[in-house]
């Protein structure tokens, strides 16, 4: 059995913080970039995909900087985090999404968020 790792990916997002946020933790913001459909009831979200759903509990919540996700079928101590941060060099947004992940499965995961990065920027009106 492998071990899964905790890895980060980053992308500069021109957007403020708060609008940026928006669309990581509502579900109106969640469905134009991230699942089909998203339904939630105070910490509890449920995504949609395709017919699949996965649940997922909000454990951290710092406005305009940090939402972290525990879905319903990960490991003990995993989790799914959005962290916005401003570049002090440059002030640009960065977005920071952490997930654990075995080996094999980075290199598609990145594919994966490079599409849907390019779809919230595509929403928030952020292209490039």
């Amino acid at each position: 059995m492998s071990e899964r790792k905790k890895i980060v990916f980053d992308f500069a997002i021109r957007s403020s913080p708060a609008i940026l946020f928006n669309f990581l933790t509502t579900p109106e913001g969640l469905t134009q970039w991230f699942a089909d459909h998203v339904d939630s009831i105070e910490d509890d979200y449920k995504f949609s995909w395709d017919g699949s759903e996965e649940e997922a509990t909000i454990i951290e919540f710092i406005e305009d900087h940090i939402v972290k996700y525990k879905m319903e079928d990960s490991e003990e101590g995993e989790f799914l985090e959005f962290r916005i941060e401003k570049s002090e060099i440059s002030n640009d947004t960065i977005l920071f999404i952490t997930e654990f992940l075995e080996d094999y499965d980075v290199e598609d995961q990145q594919i994966f968020w490079n599409t849907q990065i390019s779809r919230l920027k595509g929403s928030i009106g952020a292209s490039n």
